[in-house]
């Protein structure tokens, strides 16, 4: 079991450039990733990306890879026909202001849109060979700290499971009972209209209809065979989060339907504790890959 959640971070400096990679996720229902580059080495976006996807199968993820450089190897020309427009017109607006052309700075002139022009040629194979060993190192911090938050929230949900085990082994015990009150009860209301004179024939056939309306025997089978399946998930399924909300969807219903049958104070206070279980394992699922 994976958490959507997870943060790594890797930096390394090889040959003149130093390379760091981040990578975070947030919970989301499907992968949603952002992969930040410089804008130079956008080409290489693809390929970082299907890292990723091949390791996540959903949450929100960013990455962001920075490269810098001590020594760029970048070529700089200057066109001096551009450069000596810029001077004569810059002269003209310090002489009609009154100006001396000295007191013109250099760098007036130099930043001027076309008068110096960079160039580099960037090999996308030698960045890749470059960027791709610390990516991986940070790749796998961060699915290292993903499975032990996992396992931190497998041990939780377990936990709230047994606790599922034990409500629905509870209504188990406390069915026949359920039922012999309704028996009781049919028995007490005729025994009030007719006395002694009680067609037993009856009762069992009064008892029997309420039986099909108010038993909860199909609700626990489907209970436990639902919790039996949530279990399944849990310890085998390595990306169970879609399946676990929906197992719990269903747990719901039966709970909520034994519930509105129920007769006993008792019972009525384990489903409260089975709903309270059920929620705290829907809430720890939305982090669950």
């Amino acid at each position: 079991m994976t958490s959507m959640t997870g943060y790594a971070y890797a930096e390394q400096c090889i040959e003149d450039a130093t390379i760091s990679v981040e990578i975070k996720s947030y919970n989301s229902r499907f992968l949603d990733l952002s992969v930040n580059l410089p804008s130079f080495l956008g080409r290489l976006e693809v390929f970082f990306r299907e890292k990723i996807t091949e390791a996540v199968v959903r949450g929100k993820i960013d990455v962001s890879i920075r490269v810098r450089e001590e020594k760029p190897e970048t070529q700089v020309t200057v066109n001096t026909e551009v450069a000596l427009s810029y001077a004569k017109a810059i002269e003209q607006v310090a002489l009609t202001l009154g100006r001396k052309v000295e007191e013109i700075p250099l760098g007036l002139i130099v930043q001027q849109e076309g008068v110096l022009t960079s160039n580099r040629d960037y090999d996308m194979d030698e960045y890749k060979q470059l960027i791709n060993p610390v990516f991986n190192r940070a790749l796998d911090d961060f699915s290292k700290d993903r499975i032990r938050e996992g396992q931190n929230l497998k041990k939780d949900l377990l936990e709230k499971l047994v606790e599922l085990d034990a409500a629905a082994l509870f209504f188990k015990e406390w069915q026949p009972k359920m039922e012999e009150l309704f028996r009781e009860n049919i028995l007490r209301r005729f025994n009030e209209l007719l006395g002694e004179a009680v067609d037993e024939q009856r009762v069992m056939t009064e008892t029997a209809a309420m039986l099909v309306k108010y038993t909860i025997n199909e609700e626990i089978v489907r209970l436990q065979s639902h919790l039996v399946a949530l279990r399944s998930e849990i310890e085998m399924n390595p990306a169970p989060g879609r399946k676990i909300d929906f197992l719990c969807q269903e747990i719901n219903r039966e709970i909520n339907t034994i519930g509105s049958k129920n007769q006993f104070t008792e019972v009525g206070a384990m489903v409260v504790n089975a709903k309270n279980a059920l929620e705290n394992i829907r809430e720890q699922a939305r982090n669950v890959e």
